[in-house]
């Protein structure tokens, strides 16, 4: 295999620290692999005393794959390729059969005890009501922040806003049982291997005499425990290799830790830095923008992205007037395209909804990298079929108690609990007419909310949404709510439009409710899809090339997202610049073709396009 002159460098380094800075397409994989070989075969290290970390499991699989597959005649050697949670484990499991510790792991969601159940029962405990899955996943991203990062709940709390009521109680709380109870869960691999390390001479010094050379890959996306678990077995010889890209940081809610790339040189003194500039990928177009894009940051290391690769066509940037328009734009463009060659991107999981259903209309099957879609459990799409159930049959009580107060015609909970005692066959606003002593202004209003839902009730769901919406005031909610539960307004609006585009073609409740479920079951099943287009998150997208990438939905408040501009504003520029890394690892994902699109208007509100895309225009 031809090599270029810095690949060289990098593979022939032997001993001492040294950071390689890889720019996307530059052959990272393909250089640790050779790198490795070359330590083996012609430096006589003992293969066993390679230990190479990689940021997935996919990753080592693949690099295990690769090196079996260019050097097959050292198949037999036993190369260690593991992520950094699977090493971790190992050493636990070294450490608790010494000391006689019965460590059970809880991230089985299949057994009864698991994190996710331990978690939901403490917040019960404390909070004396149930927690949502949405902020059960913010919980746990809070709770995995913490530990990558070796913060205090207090130090978090300083400096981070979270929706969970006596979130220092529960944390606390899950840390002890967990403590007392020799639970373990993925981020306490690494807090308890640090601590082992550090507390554990005979097992610190029979490590570091195994592993003697470490390799680290995505050295980016590592984080600050991690980081230091990987220092503490380097040394102290040091023979520690990290490839890495600062310009790909995009993990910073995971607790990565890109600063210790840009300390490499103080933390490592007589370290060596090789820098990879050459991308294989991509057209000279796509490379040329990217290169000059990126540049706007200044937290990183200077590069210049430069390839061999021929001239194809521009960067396309379409701006059209409504995100129904990007659809359709998207439907035609692929018609000429090869699917299986061609993916869509964009920066959060909902934008993959209304192309979803384009998609579908369209009889064009989809792979979907993100299986979870938490917009069919969220309490919108509940809401919003509670209206459509209480206009079917309004004495339903429950369905009610759950959405009164979300509405206009103020009502208490008193006359809500006084209803409950009545004949439950009777319209609920019929019963709490009855309540005693209640005025006419009230009656009123009971009047009127019966007839609304008569209305919805003989109207099409996308037609009944928007009356739910206006007029019966539920988007006066939204806004009084929004930051409450830790939206914006556009971003919950932008979801009822996405149910209003789902609701179209639909008659009635029933085939509303069938589509909805159709269409989270399309998506939960898309990996038996083969040949076809790739729809994915920026952030899924990491590592993955194609010929034809569509990044969507580029407007100013969702990308970059509306809290790293009001950070920036501020004079805080990293969140801003994590966004602006993570456009340009959207954008070098494409080998030929890259359209970036804006709409203008959705759901009746109006946006500017990303700034992203107006730096791009004036390097263009």
């Amino acid at each position: 295999m031809k090599f270029s002159l810095e690949q060289k460098n990098a593979i022939n380094h032997i001993s001492g620290p040294a950071l390689i800075l890889a720019v996307p397409g530059a052959g990272k994989t393909t250089v640790l692999v050779h790198r490795t070989y070359n330590l083996i075969a012609n430096h006589n290290i003992n293969p066993e005393n390679i230990l190479s970390i990689t940021f997935s499991k996919a990753s080592s699989i693949d690099m295990k794959k690769r090196f079996n597959t260019l050097f097959p005649q050292a198949a037999s050697y036993n190369v260690h390729f593991s992520t950094i949670h699977s090493f971790c484990y190992g050493l636990i499991r070294e450490y608790a059969y010494i000391n006689r510790i019965n460590y059970r792991l809880i991230e089985d969601n299949k057994r009864q005890l698991n994190k996710y159940n331990l978690l939901k029962k403490i917040y019960l405990d404390i909070n004396k009501t149930y927690i949502t899955e949405e902020k059960l996943e913010n919980l746990l991203n809070a709770i995995g922040y913490i530990k990558n990062k070796m913060l205090t709940a207090d130090q978090y709390l300083q400096d981070n806003k979270i929706d969970i009521d006596n979130f220092k109680i529960i944390y606390n709380s899950y840390e002890n049982y967990k403590k007392k109870y020799n639970l373990l869960d993925f981020d306490d691999m690494l807090t308890i291997s640090l601590e082992i390390l550090k507390n554990s001479k005979i097992l610190l010094e029979k490590y570091r005499n195994r592993y003697k050379f470490i390799q680290v890959d995505e050295g980016q996306d590592t984080s600050k425990i991690q980081m230091e678990i990987i220092r503490l077995l380097a040394l102290p010889e040091n023979n520690l290799i990290i490839v890495a890209d600062d310009d790909q940081s995009i993990y910073g809610f995971r607790g990565a830790y890109p600063k210790a790339l840009l300390d490499f040189n103080k933390d490592y003194i007589n370290g060596k830095i090789f820098f990879m500039e050459e991308n294989y990928r991509s057209s000279k177009n796509i490379v040329s923008v990217s290169n000059k894009f990126i540049k706007s940051n200044t937290l990183r290391y200077k590069k210049e992205i430069k390839t061999h690769n021929p001239y194809l066509e521009p960067v396309n940037i379409i701006k059209v007037k409504s995100i129904t328009d990007q659809y359709e734009y998207l439907i035609e463009d692929l018609k000429n395209k090869d699917l299986s060659k061609s993916c869509i991107l964009y920066r959060n999981n909902l934008s993959s909804i209304g192309i979803i259903e384009f998609l579908i209309r369209n009889n064009i099957s989809f792979y979907t990298r993100d299986k979870k879609l938490r917009f069919f459990n969220h309490w919108l799409i509940k809401d919003i079929v509670d209206f459509l159930i209480l206009a079917k049959d309004t004495s339903n009580m429950d369905i009610y108690e759950n959405i009164y107060y979300k509405i206009k015609g103020y009502i208490s909970k008193n006359q809500i609990n006084y209803a409950k005692t009545l004949d439950a066959n009777k319209c609920v606003f019929e019963r709490i007419g009855e309540y005693p002593g209640i005025n006419e202004f009230y009656k009123r209003n009971l009047r009127e909310l019966k007839l609304d839902f008569k209305k919805i009730s003989n109207m099409k769901p996308r037609e009944a949404i928007f009356y739910i919406e206006y007029h019966l005031e539920y988007d006066i909610y939204l806004k009084e709510n929004s930051i409450k539960f830790g939206y914006t307004y556009d971003n919950l609006s932008t979801m009822l439009y996405y149910l209003k585009l789902i609701g179209e073609n639909c008659e009635n409740l029933e085939e509303f409710t069938q589509r909805l479920n159709h269409i989270q079951f399309l998506c939960s099943n898309s990996t038996k899809n083969t040949n076809t287009i790739t729809l994915s998150t920026i952030h899924s997208s990491k590592g993955l090339e194609f010929e034809n990438i569509y990044m969507i939905d580029l407007i100013d408040g969702e990308f970059p997202n509306t809290s790293s501009i009001e950070d920036f504003d501020l004079g805080n520029i990293e969140n801003l610049e994590e966004e602006r890394r993570l456009f340009y690892v959207g954008i070098t994902r494409a080998k030929k073709h890259l359209t970036l699109i804006a709409p203008n208007n959705i759901n009746g509100n109006e946006f500017l396009p990303s700034r992203f895309l107006n730096e791009l225009e004036k390097n263009f």
